[in-house]
């Protein structure tokens, strides 16, 4: 039987250099999952991030492909699911967004929102995701705490309603003041924070003359959040109105142990999910899953392809035969497997919220929905703003049987975007990327994997809006602009950049030219 203690699912969402992968390590650390935390870049004999496993991740100390790390804390089982970290670099990076309850959105103290970060944050108001928000590496110097507010309500349009208030300034971190007991949770440093950090929760009276200072500090600045009514509300949280705040120190490890006790006291859990039919099934209904990313070549020793899927309903068990919905077949599910970086565990059984990796799931494909009993089908998973393009064809024209199969297969997994026009033909489409190391990975696995390396050729477009039939035949012959199909079906035109697209959508106002998911700058 499935464990049933209640699921907590969600992903860190933020920019390049944040501090992700080490919070990813620090909760990892801090449930136990690991004994001992190693940086991200891995210094001396210090170990990667265990989340990162592609020779690429290794070289570059970035995350590119993502997981999901389960583990138990409390009385809940969390699913924290990675999501690759480089700039721009992947679809994936939003993708995982819909297979999750909620998000934690991790700032730099001293750099503020940052641009990947404001593009996660609209793919989680687009899906309603509830946000929490941490305020990262506090233990530099950074801004002031009450201007890093004022800029998530401006620049996010969420009120900000601290949890925790830092307790000495950026560079300075003693602790935290507790919003909701008025205690001051002091924090001891550990050596290169490799280990849990002890802390201590005292009440006022018991403050330190050292820290006192700072803590009159922290108290007035507290007063202050308590008169501007920036209080914690569960339902306004829920409602996407408001984001709790919390301050920390990943790399120290301060902080994350609240990180965790808040996950489990205010996200939400699995609940109910809408077919596109309009038909719901309930997290105790018979078993429904969705796929959200496929991922192959993760074993150089032979060919495999795992298709991750968010369990939505019901108790998956292991061999069990279900419908894919998208052929109306029957899907074995022979082989499951939990992954986070190159670990990897036979799933017996999962619950709603839980991550299982399907085994050379040939036949699914992102956004596929599979299922027992009653029909079901989940809507689709989106596709994003690509906002770079090149076009792609085989350096050996002999070689092009594994070219197209190449191409194909890495379209299927959500790689790239392929795009393609009678103008182009079959033999030089063009790829679409949301960020340009997508490309690289293109390269290296049609050079590795299908045996057909490729010529790779950069094209001035930076903005794609969708568009239709009619659209197309409107657009065609407008300078700067391109329209191209989509191997789904869509009709995305092409321009070189915002001031073209804009333009054009003024010269013809009755054309679709529609912004697409995550795009904007």
């Amino acid at each position: 039987m499935s464990d049933n203690r209640p699921r907590r699912t969600f992903a860190v969402i933020s920019h390049p250099d944040a501090g992700k992968s080490t919070l990813t390590e620090a909760l990892a650390l801090h449930a136990r999952v690991i004994t001992e935390a190693g940086a991200v870049h891995g210094k001396g004999d210090r170990r990667a991030t265990v989340s990162d496993w592609m020779a690429m991740e290794k070289a570059r100390g970035i995350s590119i492909t993502s997981a999901a790390l389960q583990f138990v804390y409390g009385d809940h089982v969390v699913n924290l699911v990675d999501t690759p970290g480089h700039s721009d670099f992947s679809e994936d990076t939003y993708r995982v967004l819909s297979a999750v309850d909620s998000a934690v959105m991790l700032v730099d103290a001293g750099k503020g929102l940052e641009p990947q970060t404001l593009k996660l944050f609209r793919v989680c108001a687009l899906r309603g995701i509830p946000v929490i928000t941490v305020i990262n590496k506090w233990d530099r110097p950074g801004l002031s705490p009450l201007a890093l507010m004022d800029e998530i309500q401006e620049q996010i349009k969420l009120r900000p309603t601290p949890l925790t208030w830092p307790v000495g300034e950026a560079g300075d971190f003693r602790g935290v003041l507790d919003r909701r007991t008025g205690e001051f949770v002091k924090y001891t440093r550990t050596a290169g924070g490799a280990t849990r950090a002890p802390e201590r929760r005292m009440s006022a009276t018991e403050v330190e003359e050292s820290d006192r200072a700072v803590w009159s500090d922290a108290v007035e600045e507290h007063e202050l959040l308590t008169l501007d009514e920036a209080d914690h509300d569960q339902e306004k949280f829920l409602a996407g109105e408001t984001t709790p705040v919390m301050f920390a120190s990943a790399l120290q490890n301060f902080g994350v142990a609240q990180l965790l006790d808040l996950l489990l006291e205010l996200a939400p859990g699995p609940s109910a999910t809408e077919g596109v039919d309009g038909s719901v099934r309930h997290p105790d209904d018979a078993f429904s899953a969705f796929v959200f990313k496929v991922q192959s070549g993760m074993n150089s020793s032979h060919r495999d392809r795992l298709a991750y899927a968010r369990v939505v309903s019901g108790v998956f068990e292991r061999g069990m035969v279900v419908t894919h919905a998208a052929t109306g077949r029957p899907f074995a599910t022979k082989f499951a497997q939990s992954m986070f970086g190159r670990e990897t565990t036979s799933v017996e059984t999962a619950a709603p919220g839980d991550i299982i990796g399907l085994v050379n799931a040939q036949a699914l494909r992102v956004g596929d929905t599979i299922y027992e009993g009653e029909r079901i089908d989940y809507p689709p998973v989106p596709s994003f703003a690509p906002e770079h393009f090149m076009t792609v064809s085989a350096k050996d024209i002999g070689r092009f049987k594994q070219f197209r199969k190449g191409i194909e297969q890495l379209d299927q997994e959500g790689v790239v975007q392929v795009l393609r026009s009678d103008l182009r033909g079959d033999q030089s489409p063009v790829l679409a990327a949301v960020g340009p190391l997508q490309f690289e990975v293109v390269e290296e696995r049609m050079a590795n994997e299908f045996n057909s390396p490729i010529r790779l050729s950069r094209l001035d477009y930076g903005v794609a809006r969708r568009t239709d039939a009619e659209g197309a035949k409107e657009l065609a012959g407008i300078r700067g602009s391109e329209v191209l199909q989509r191997s789904d079906g869509t009709y995305l035109a092409l321009f070189a950049d915002k001031w073209r697209a804009n333009n054009a959508a003024r010269e013809k106002p009755d054309v679709l030219l529609e912004e697409l998911p995550a795009g904007g700058s």
